[in-house]
């Protein structure tokens, strides 16, 4: 086989996003002849653990080297809560660490990453090397990787960095280093994978050395052994259940979700009664505290936070699943890998997005129900529509040929077709 090392800060036992990704590739590469060697974090700074993916690892027998390191402000969360003290670290904490770490607080962790890497690359023969981010201080310490061992270095944006929508840069200093990081990258990679066409599009017009053929478009997307091996979560009446899977982060809020499922249950309480609100996943302090100002308690219910199986299981129990991104700066870059997992359980989405790489993947899915994220009114008439649509069994169908795009295999493969490319560019 070949060997390919893989860089990865997220990356199981961690929960939560990022980690999906990184884990589906790892473990369908030795089906395409390439054989992983995966240098990740570890040392209980996870918010979350997840042993349901740690399993597939172990399962598939893939080589994992663990670097310990420890980050002021996080630690293991093993009681399904986020705690008040993370709540502030995402919130006001980030600006204060992005004051001293450049590009962020996982640099000395890269650093450390880099030396392992030296070592196994002294050791042994690796045809590539393959690095994900963010945090992109992976990036930024690994672009020194080519000019040292001559060996192909590919880069996986999971999301933009110099446009994200967490970025802060106290000063104009802070703006051009990151901006020169990035760019040092970029001209070491040997390609550049990214996760939609948005973040395509905003890197090749902020960098304009680099060319459309330059990047090569990889999408998220679901594991079918995943929906194979899980049944279904057994329902126990006839309310139609819409589930939302994931964490409230500083990209969307449930609040105008809400809010217009308050008015209909006060305008329409014959469609309320009917209609179960889930979660999977953390639902934090201000939002409990929204659930019962609008008593909506007998409506909500909150799982906390399971394991990929779990959730899985509960996914396809489910009628409708919800995605949500509201108005903010930057998110027209961005797709919740959690999409991806409801397309796969082939049911209806409620969309409520702005214009971006959300709607547009929503808009191909067809399956999808779109509202404007903060359109109270909409967001309202929307919900009718899907419950009428649930009663009258008029969901639309979903087309097989077109999931078959978002298939992690597939994926998996369309990635290594790269990296083989690579290995005979190098060849040559």
């Amino acid at each position: 086989m070949f060997k390919v090392l893989v860089i990865a800060y997220n990356f199981p036992p961690m929960g939560l996003s990022g980690v999906q990704r990184t884990l589906k590739f790892v473990k369908y590469m030795k089906n395409y002849n390439w054989e992983p060697t995966v240098i990740t974090s570890g040392g209980g700074d996870y918010i979350a653990l997840d042993d349901s993916l740690e399993k597939e690892l172990n399962d598939r027998e893939i080589k994992v080297i663990r670097i310990p390191h420890k980050i002021l402000f996080t630690r293991l969360i093993n009681d399904n809560r986020i705690r008040f003290w993370e709540i502030i670290y995402k919130r006001i904490l980030y600006k204060i660490v992005q004051m001293f770490f450049i590009p962020d607080n996982k640099i000395k962790w890269a650093k450390k990453a880099f030396i392992k890497a030296n070592i196994l690359l002294k050791e042994q023969k690796f045809d590539a090397v393959y690095i994900t981010a963010p945090p992109f201080s992976i990036f930024s310490v690994f672009s020194k990787l080519k000019k040292k061992y001559n060996i192909p270095l590919v880069v996986d944006y999971r999301e933009l960095w110099h446009h994200n929508y967490l970025s802060f840069y106290p000063s104009p200093v802070h703006r051009i280093l990151n901006k020169k990081m990035e760019y040092d990258i970029l001209r070491a990679a040997d390609a550049i994978i990214v996760s939609n066409r948005k973040i395509k599009e905003k890197i090749i017009n902020t960098y304009k050395f680099l060319t459309f053929n330059d990047i090569l478009i990889i999408t998220n997307g679901y594991d079918p052994e995943d929906f194979e091996k899980t049944a279904a979560l057994p329902k126990h009446n006839n309310r139609m259940i819409i589930m939302y899977s994931g964490i409230f982060q500083v990209y969307n809020t449930p609040k105008y979700f809400f809010k217009a499922f308050k008015e209909l249950s006060i305008e329409r309480p014959d469609i309320a009664k009917n209609i179960e609100l889930h979660f999977l996943g953390f639902v934090k302090k201000e939002n409990k505290k929204l659930i019962k100002k609008l008593n909506l308690q007998e409506f909500v219910f909150d799982h906390g936070y399971l394991n990929h199986n779990e959730s899985i299981s509960k996914l396809l129990g489910s009628d409708v699943e919800l995605m949500t991104i509201w108005n903010k700066k930057n998110v027209d870059a961005l797709v919740p890998g959690k999409f991806y997992e409801y397309i796969g359980t082939k049911k209806p989405v409620i969309a409520c997005v702005p214009d971006g790489a959300a709607k547009i993947a929503a808009q191909e899915y067809r399956a999808s129900y779109i509202c404007d994220p903060e359109d109270i009114e909409e967001i309202k008439k929307t919900i009718i529509r899907v419950y009428e649509d649930y009663k009258s069994s008029k969901f639309p169908v979903v087309d097989d040929s077109y999931l078959t795009n978002f298939r992690r295999d597939y994926l998996t493969e369309k990635l290594t077709k790269e990296f083989q490319f690579l290995v005979k560019a190098d060849v040559r």
